[in-house]
């Protein structure tokens, strides 16, 4: 609840006397029980006591007459206190008790942890006897005020006027502590979470990446300053340039966002979280990994409102999506999905699961990590810390009477050869694997250990992706494709008589890249009797492929070439994302 709200429901002010307050918020800032002190509606004592329940946390007053011994004082420097705007009440041991206007700043407490030392226990207490405290052990006012000026030079360093990002943006982040994505979050900027004009910075990154729809961004340490990009559409794009003097803080920042240990700076350390973007609920994982310059940091954007799990909308051609579904239709077998990463593989598996979700059916994922909660299918978590891996996940679960299994990935003879068991006892099992295509994941199997002849008994199906970039349909533009490029790419130019190619010209709404989006592309390779012989006479890709071919499998590059017949894609895209036919 509020802090208005409670008050009012506590009978200490009414609705008028509340909408006064908050048009003196408006009008002269600050913080509203700071507001309503100071038009003497409540008394100090009364928002302490309210202050404590709201955040559930103990209050104190340090406005009595007994005062702070030096020795606590003497602590902490005053130029600690009135950055943070602490003050010291008393020591335990090792530990320290602070008075702290906001004392659900992490990165605050984080940061006094290290510079003094100390484990630090918060109590709140109002923001005007702060103040008075500060005044009376720390200086004049005055210095806060010079420190307050000092933090907006840094926040205008780190944000040069050539960089898009506005540190206001971060008022549309928020972290979301509870589970339960229904309840209520407050923004960071409206219950101050945040000071620090680097807290401010990397919660303005997050959302502007958000915002602008990337995948990834990438915190990247070299000598003389630290590289901001981020994956749009596939491709990275340098953002911002900030100066390394910031470099521990912002580590810093996004470890503590990821739940991991701030301390350890020699080894690679993973996390998640969850955050909210305006009205968009966003999965963060966050990867650190030493360099030469220091930890460089890596975070997955997973925009659940941009996830669609329907086969139909994926871009499937129709023939090829015809040949996916009679696959994870059968009762029993192995269904995989390959690709390199980034290639939409788990989406694809999630949109097979969500069509295949039933009442009537067991499903249950072995996943690392769970990218999306999918309602009615029980999914597991993989650990392999405590020794919760793929391999001994599928053995628990054939235990637990499932119809349907997807493995988050076989990357070992162990978990294919459980995973073929699965299948050959009357279980779907869906899985993924890091191949260029559907014909080389036979041999990439065969190479991990398991025998050919398991493999073509159990195998279903092989569905092979890429993601590739459409144009941007606000700026698309005609181009012409040179005969000698196509011939040269493998491509038959008579196909494309009459056709016209486009490419885009760069404008706002697609960041001046000239593409906007992607879609997929697919190849299904079905194991049918003949495939099956060639897979227990140890054939190679190529003759695989070959086989498929002329029973009509679309490659890869016949998909997009689809794509670009339609005027979705550029030709250049094609070539990137795909080879010529054999």
């Amino acid at each position: 609840m509020k802090l208005g709200q409670m008050l009012l429901k506590a009978g200490l002010l009414d609705q008028e006397q509340l909408a006064d307050a908050l048009e003196h918020q408006k009008n002269d800032g600050g913080r509203l029980g700071y507001n309503l002190v100071k038009m003497n509606l409540i008394s100090e004592e009364d928002l302490n006591d309210y202050l404590s329940k709201q955040n559930h946390i103990e209050s104190v007053n340090i406005d009595d007459d007994t005062g702070i011994p030096e020795d606590v004082l003497n602590l902490v420097t005053a130029k600690l206190a009135l950055r943070y705007e602490v003050v010291p009440v008393e020591r335990r041991g090792r530990k320290l008790i602070l008075a702290m206007v906001d004392p659900q700043n992490l990165f605050t407490i984080d940061d006094l942890r290290f510079s003094l030392g100390m484990e630090i226990v918060p109590h709140i207490c109002a923001s005007s006897m702060v103040q008075r405290a500060l005044k009376k052990y720390y200086g004049a006012t005055d210095a806060i005020v010079a420190v307050e000026d000092a933090e907006k030079e840094k926040e205008e360093e780190l944000v040069s006027s050539e960089d898009e990002l506005i540190v206001g943006d971060e008022a549309f982040f928020s972290l979301i502590e509870d589970e339960e994505e229904e309840e209520e979050e407050e923004d960071l900027t409206s219950t101050d979470l945040s000071n620090s004009p680097v807290v401010k910075l990397v919660n303005s990154v997050i959302a502007d990446a958000v915002n602008r729809g990337a995948s990834d961004i990438h915190f990247e340490p070299f000598e003389k300053f630290i590289r901001i990009r981020y994956r749009i559409d596939g491709v990275l794009h340098e953002i911002m340039r900030p100066s390394r003097k910031y470099r521990q803080a912002m580590v810093s920042r996004l470890k503590i966002l990821g739940g991991m240990n701030i301390a350890e700076h020699n080894l690679p350390q993973d996390g998640r979280t969850k955050v909210r973007v305006r009205d968009r609920f966003v999965d963060m994982r966050l990867s650190t990994l030493p360099t030469l310059f220091g930890e460089k940091v890596e975070v997955r954007l997973l925009d659940r409102s941009k996830i669609e799990l329907n086969l139909d909308l994926l871009g499937f051609e129709e023939e090829t999506l015809y040949q996916f579904r009679r696959g994870i239709k059968r009762p029993y077998g192995i269904v995989l999905v390959t690709g390199p990463s980034g290639s939409g593989k788990t989406t694809t598996l999630y949109s097979a699961l969500t069509e295949l979700n039933d009442i009537g059916v067991n499903i249950m994922t072995a996943e690392n990590p769970v990218e999306f909660n999918l309602k009615g299918i029980n999914q597991v978590q993989m650990n392999s810390d405590v020794g919760l891996t793929f391999a001994k996940a599928l053995r628990a679960y054939l235990r637990q009477d499932p119809d349907i299994i997807m493995v988050g990935e076989i990357r070992d003879q162990e978990t294919s050869e459980i995973a073929i068991r699965a299948a050959l006892t009357g279980h779907l099992v869906l899985s993924t694997a890091h191949t260029n295509d559907a014909p080389s994941t036979i041999n990439r199997l065969v190479d991990m250990g398991t025998e050919p002849y398991m493999l073509s008994t159990s195998l279903v199906s092989i569905c092979s992706q890429r993601l590739i970039r459409k144009v941007c349909n606000n700026c698309k533009t005609p181009v012409m494709v040179p005969r000698e490029a196509m011939l040269e790419a493998g491509i038959e130019p008579d196909r494309f008589k009459g056709i016209t190619f486009y490419e885009g010209t760069g404008c706002s709404k697609c960041n001046q890249t000239g593409y906007s989006g992607r879609t997929g592309i697919y190849e299904v390779m079905q194991i049918d009797d003949e495939m099956r012989a060639l897979i227990e006479s140890d054939a190679n890709s190529v003759d695989l492929e070959k086989a498929a071919l002329r029973k009509g499998m679309i490659n890869l590059r016949e998909a997009a070439l689809r794509k670009l017949e339609l005027g979705l894609t550029t030709f250049d895209e094609v070539i990137r994302e795909t080879v010529s036919n054999v």
